[in-house]
């Protein structure tokens, strides 16, 4: 059918000689890993925030649990910033050293 050209197409490389730069790899996949770990802190932060701010089930927050969740955002972002600054850093001097 119509994709039995994409298998020979892919992977050519354009006549760049096809060859894939390992740092790049590396370098993709730790974001991809950073990504992913921003996600799971996320979802981590919201059921935490809105477990400790939210007594009751309800349709709509008020404004204290508004603000208790907000507050509680503000203290998990400040700590995911410090260990994002800490880690950057870090594969900066690796960088460096390479």
């Amino acid at each position: 059918g119509m994709e039995s050209g994409f298998g020979s197409d892919f992977g050519s490389g354009g006549g760049g000689g096809g060859k894939l730069d390992p740092g790049l790899i590396m370098e993709q996949g730790k974001v991809q890993i950073a990504v992913a770990n921003a996600q799971e802190l996320l979802q981590r932060m919201t059921d935490k925030c809105f477990r400790k701010c939210i007594g009751k089930p309800g349709g709509a927050l008020d404004n204290s649990e508004q603000k208790c969740i907000a507050m509680c955002m503000d203290r998990y972002m400040d700590s995911w910033n410090t260990v994002s600054r800490a880690y950057n850093s870090r594969l900066q001097r690796e960088r460096a050293n390479m």
